[in-house]
């Protein structure tokens, strides 16, 4: 069985998000997508809305199963025999930094860290630029799944 990860925050999964899980769903026989949990931030969905959500929107492959964690993603790995972690990079500002925690990973486990090109579509797009255009009342509709878009409607209007 081969195994590989798709780490973040997802606050919330995007567009991009989800062509970089889909990709990976045809690569590996088992893809988690694994929620960061990180208790001195605080997001505008709750873990388990973002789990909800992943779960939702990657419902149409029957090979990703969503979690969250906490703490070393090596560990994460470990816990569950997963040898490769998927990375999308959308600029080479990208790549400076995931390249040190890739090798910080593999030192520290063997865990390997696979970089997979981001869309070009989507090579501006982040949770962060996405919440932001939203909050002030921007058209998100073309950088979310519709279920994310209606939460994030539902979220930002005090429902």
């Amino acid at each position: 069985m081969r195994r590989a990860v798709c780490p973040g925050s997802f606050d919330p999964i995007t567009n991009g998000h989800l062509d970089i899980i889909a990709r990976a769903s045809r690569l590996y026989d088992e893809v988690y997508v694994a929620v960061m949990i990180n208790k001195s931030k605080k997001g505008l969905f709750d873990i388990d809305e973002r789990i909800d959500l992943i779960r939702q929107v990657t419902s149409e492959y029957g090979n990703v199963r969503v979690e969250a964690f906490h703490g070393l993603l090596v560990d994460f790995c470990k816990q569950r025999d997963i040898p490769a972690i998927v990375k999308g990079l959308r600029a080479v500002s990208d790549f400076d930094y995931e390249l040190q925690m890739a090798q910080m990973n593999n030192g520290l486990t063997g865990v390997e860290t696979l970089f997979v090109p981001t869309n070009p579509t989507y090579s501006f797009l982040s949770s962060s630029l996405v919440k932001e255009v939203a909050q002030w009342g921007g058209d998100v509709s073309h950088l979310v799944p519709p279920q994310v878009l209606a939460a994030l409607a539902e979220r930002l209007r005090g429902d």
